[in-house]
């Protein structure tokens, strides 16, 4: 009789399901997991210890590419640890601007998820429905950063400039004709706010075709509904946060429970689920795109009301305007060396969470009076989300890996840094 043992696989990084960079050492019992071994550091660039090698605006960009789906929220994170540190606070209508730009960061994360996700378990249509809206929301991205994915839109103390009054307009070409070209420009004639406002009562309906492709979904039940059961017990214990926490029916949202920014005066609910099952963290995922939804209108009808400044005028910390710059000597000072040396923050140490897309997204700065910072530490959601992934798998099939890995929602630049 042959001796009957388990075998190793390896699980990417070459499987499409892997992203590219996830390598899993799989323990296997015929299609069954027994052990599940993530091997981290593929794509590991440094950040942490680039960022305490120069100065503190220097970095700004470096936090766009941590988890590349969710850029501002990186930022976000960064920027209001400094504004700890320094005891300050950006003016009310950044603080709106920073809010709604969180929650369209939020909607462009989860609309990726799940065209990913539901590519990877093998429905290939939602991954073109959900990138089909993703170019409104990148249009919006470049319209007030010059760049679609890695903005450096956050500035300590506001944002980098206010919200443009006109939209980049599309032109004839060989591939458009003019009457396509009118059609594509006819929500593009105002200024930002009405594009945004334009998309936000057209993305409901988008939602509900997703859940039409897939919530009642025979094929997507079966291979979701009762995968990777998480007990909200469990869940806390691993220190999950964000959708993997909400969809084991924990109602932690940092937004409702430690709220920053301008938070409390939002209205929006918490989407949790029951089962704490891969189904779940899809609902879950996909209320909050509907949550998020509502917050953008109400930043949009303040904004349109409340002109004001976007930075504070401290110009230690923030750039003099370009035409103080070009007439005033004091000001050119201030421009050169706040863009050579940076700034300085007070000693001491601080600590700034936000409610990112994936979870909870922390900076933890450690500042000795220098210009850059004595110590960074990221805490990104998703690292801690793949540190359960073997507790997740165990007793599934291999195919279900897939599903795992797709409902974490892991994003490699937060997990290696």
């Amino acid at each position: 009789m042959p001796e009957i043992r388990n075998f190793t696989l390896n699980f990417g990084p070459q499987h499409p399901a892997a992203h590219g960079v996830l390598r899993l050492v799989l323990e296997m019992d015929g299609e069954v997991i027994e052990r599940a071994d993530p091997h981290v550091g593929l794509l590991h660039r440094a950040t942490e210890k680039l960022a305490e090698s120069k100065p503190y605006n220097q970095s700004i960009g470096y936090m766009d590419r941590l988890d590349y789906v969710s850029m501002m929220c990186n930022e976000h994170g960064y920027v209001l640890a400094m504004e700890q540190l320094m005891g300050t606070a950006a003016p009310e209508r950044a603080q709106y601007i920073r809010v709604m730009f969180d929650e369209i960061t939020r909607i462009l994360n989860h609309l990726l998820w799940i065209g990913a996700h539901a590519l990877d378990v093998g429905a290939m249509t939602m991954f073109l429905y959900a990138f089909r809206e993703r170019e409104d929301l990148m249009d919006a991205y470049e319209a007030v950063s010059g760049a679609r994915l890695h903005a450096t839109y956050y500035r300590p103390g506001g944002v980098a400039r206010d919200l443009p009054d006109t939209m980049p307009k599309y032109k004839k070409s060989k591939w458009h004709s003019q009457r396509e070209v009118n059609k594509l420009n006819e929500n593009r004639q105002g200024s930002l706010l009405d594009f945004l406002e334009d998309f936000t009562d057209r993305f409901p309906t988008y939602v509900d075709e997703y859940e039409t492709l897939l919530t009642d979904n025979r094929i997507w039940k079966q291979r979701t509904v009762d995968i990777a059961v998480v007990s909200p017990e469990r869940a806390i214990a691993l220190g999950f946060t964000g959708p993997m926490l909400r969809g084991s029916g924990v109602a932690w949202d940092l937004r409702k429970k430690q709220p920053y920014e301008v938070y409390e005066r939002m209205e929006f609910d918490i989407p949790v689920g029951t089962n704490g099952d891969c189904y779940d963290r899809y609902l879950v995922r996909i209320q909050e795109m509907r949550e998020a939804n509502r917050i953008i209108k109400q930043c949009i009808a303040w904004l349109r009301e409340n002109p004001g400044p976007v930075l504070i005028e401290n110009h230690k910390i923030t750039p003099p305007r370009r035409e103080e710059m070009k007439a005033d000597m004091e000001s050119l000072i201030h421009h050169f060396k706040l863009f050579t040396e940076g700034f300085c923050l007070p000693e001491g140490e601080a600590y700034a969470a936000i409610e990112h897309p994936k979870g909870e997204f922390g900076c933890y700065l450690i500042s000795d009076g220098a210009n850059k910072p004595y110590r960074l530490k990221i805490r990104p959601p998703g690292f801690v989300h793949l540190s359960a992934l073997d507790e997740m798998v165990r007793g599934h099939m291999l195919a279900d890996v897939v599903a795992v890995i797709g409902t974490q929602d892991i994003v490699f630049g937060e997990v290696d840094r």
